[in-house]
């Protein structure tokens, strides 16, 4: 019997490999707040050969397998920061519709669009690069967890682990709306730039940003997947997500991502920062190296 499968995009490829790539990206992503999605996306389109919209919208798909168990991890251990999580999920679900829309009038050919992605990125990894320097939480205790002291749209605070952090929410709220466009786009729930960024420019321990990010990134996900699925104003374009190739990412993600959020707590924050930082630069250079072709 062939291990090979064609799926219903077009997509012939190994049935174990799915699961498999999704599976080591997710167990990774989950420990700095992301999904592997945006990684996710230059494989499929680059070794899969799945270039259509509806590679967006399996993206999402994705997501919506990967995230569950690791958000329900991140919650009963108390090291899920819901003031963050819902601004970044408030910020992110309209910008989701719009880039959907741009996605599917503008851009047949998303790669246009990946040098200013690269440009944001790149910002991004010299933040945490300097972040880098400074001495973070070796290792939180064990059972910290994370208790929310206040929250506005002018300022939130928490303890974690002995200390008070505060971020402003409409700073975030913001962010979150200018990356839900491009995360409508491109498929992706945006964890891969609002991690980097509440890490490394409002200093926030990664800790304490993991499940808030993935949290926002299941809502957009949830979102994304159905204005694929509908293909409103798509004009024929073949928007609808491959459900089988999603659902087999999805298994391998949701394994990977639980697996990750478990493990997160055993691991100090400085190699967790080294593993966000090394991915978020080898995105931004993949990306900028398009300019050049």
């Amino acid at each position: 019997m062939s291990l090979k499968i064609t799926f219903p995009s077009g997509v012939t490829t190994w049935v174990f490999l799915p699961p498999l790539v999704a599976l080591f990206l997710a167990f990774f992503g989950a420990m700095a707040g992301v999904t592997g999605a945006f990684l996710l996306l230059p494989f499929q389109m680059s070794v899969l050969g799945y270039t259509a919209p509806g590679v967006s919208g399996t993206n999402f798909l994705y997501n919506i397998f990967a995230i569950p168990g690791t958000i329900w991890r991140y919650a009963r251990e108390g090291r899920l920061n819901w003031p963050l999580a819902l601004t970044i999920s408030l910020g992110s679900l309209p910008g989701i519709g719009l880039g959907y829309f741009i996605r599917v009038r503008y851009l047949a050919d998303p790669t246009r669009f990946k040098p200013f992605a690269g440009l944001v990125l790149l910002y991004l990894a010299v933040r945490l690069g300097f972040d880098l320097k400074r001495k973070g939480l070796a290792r939180p205790p064990l059972k910290a967890k994370i208790h929310t002291l206040s929250f506005s749209m002018k300022e939130a605070c928490f303890e974690f682990a002995g200390r008070v952090y505060a971020f402003p929410p409409w700073q975030v709220f913001l962010l979150s709306l200018l990356v839900g466009v491009a995360g409508g786009a491109y498929g992706i729930g945006g964890g891969a730039i609002l991690a980097p960024y509440c890490v490394g420019v409002l200093k926030l321990p990664v800790h304490t940003v993991a499940g808030a990010s993935l949290f926002g990134t299941l809502v957009c996900s949830v979102a994304g997947v159905i204005f694929y699925t509908l293909g409103l104003g798509a004009g024929g374009l073949a928007t609808r997500p491959d459900f089988l190739l999603g659902f087999l990412f999805g298994l391998g993600g949701l394994a990977g991502g639980y697996l990750g959020a478990r493990t997160q707590k055993f691991v100090p924050e400085r190699p967790i920062k080294w593993g966000l930082f090394l991915v978020v630069s080898a995105v931004a250079l993949r990306y900028l190296s398009l300019i050049f072709r």
